[in-house]
């Protein structure tokens, strides 16, 4: 099995192409569109990088994947189901993010709640067939109630849930997340592989200013993650993480990310000619 990074800088997002070099099939794990918040305007620059190399490779890619409804980046999701003509899926949970961010947002009455939106909703432990590849989802909730682990082959594709161990995890203040959850799915999830399963993590911030890194093993991060290692108890983390949260501010692009990922990536419809509108809710936050 071949893992193929794509850094996006400005959110700090990794996008995995992941594949099996005798066969040629592949999956898209958490794709990104552009999007400048000065201009208003969307672009397919950090796409159009991951298709070129699909292409150049020759590659089949059966799946596009979201580990979760992302907060910081809108999804490419439908830009690769359009390029590419493939299926997308993610957890069958996010219907709980969609009833609850359909509300805040005052989305249209016809705007679905079923995550009918995406092709495939996955359930905990089922497996995904991409050709010779098989993906089994891993139901990790905590940061959103709806994140996945993808577990391809010995790799784990944790999303937001565990970062490289110097960072930590990721944060549980956002709606319907919970802290006992992370630190369940982390402990009695992950865990419990093997050590040297390779982890590979949705965001690398560079603490410190390092170089990028994104890979790990699940030895490493029980033994050294800094935020929850595997005699960390959950009271620790608990005060920990609840701390840490208190004192984080919201991701800058939180209300444009939603909108379009619990929609599978797709833009707002047009109202005005061939003109689209976020809507903005205000002291939502």
């Amino acid at each position: 099995m071949e893992v193929k990074a794509f850094f996006h800088e400005d959110s700090s997002t990794l996008t995995y192409v992941v594949w099996d070099r005798q066969t040629n099939d592949a999956v898209v794990i958490d794709p990104v569109l552009d999007f400048d918040p000065l201009a208003w305007s969307v672009g397919t620059h950090s796409a159009r990088e991951v298709l070129e190399f699909v292409d150049a490779n020759d590659l089949e890619v059966h799946w596009i994947l979201d580990t979760h409804a992302h907060a910081d980046h809108l999804s490419g999701m439908d830009v690769f189901k359009r390029s590419l003509g493939t299926s997308t899926a993610i957890s069958t949970r996010i219907r709980t993010v969609q009833s609850f961010f359909k509300s805040a947002f005052n989305l249209p009455a016809h705007f679905p709640i079923d995550g009918s939106q995406f092709d495939r909703l996955v359930e905990d432990g089922e497996i995904l067939e991409a050709g010779s590849l098989r993906v089994r989802a891993i139901h990790t909730p905590g940061h959103t109630p709806a994140c996945m682990t993808c577990h391809i082959g010995e790799a784990l594709f944790t999303g937001d849930t565990l970062f490289m161990p110097d960072f930590g995890t990721g944060r549980c203040d956002f709606p319907a997340g919970s802290v006992s959850d992370l630190y369940h799915s982390v402990m009695d999830k992950l865990y419990t592989l093997p050590p040297e399963t390779r982890v590979f993590v949705g965001h690398d911030y560079q603490p410190g200013g390092r170089e990028l890194q994104y890979q790990t093993t699940i030895g490493e991060s029980r033994n050294h993650n800094k935020q929850l290692r595997h005699d960390t108890t959950e009271d620790e983390f608990a005060r920990f993480r609840s701390q840490r949260d208190a004192q984080l501010k919201p991701p800058r692009l939180i209300l444009q990310s939603l909108q379009v990922n619990i929609n599978a990536g797709r833009l707002p419809e047009p109202e005005v000619g061939d003109r689209r509108f976020f809507k903005m809710p205000l002291n939502f936050l």
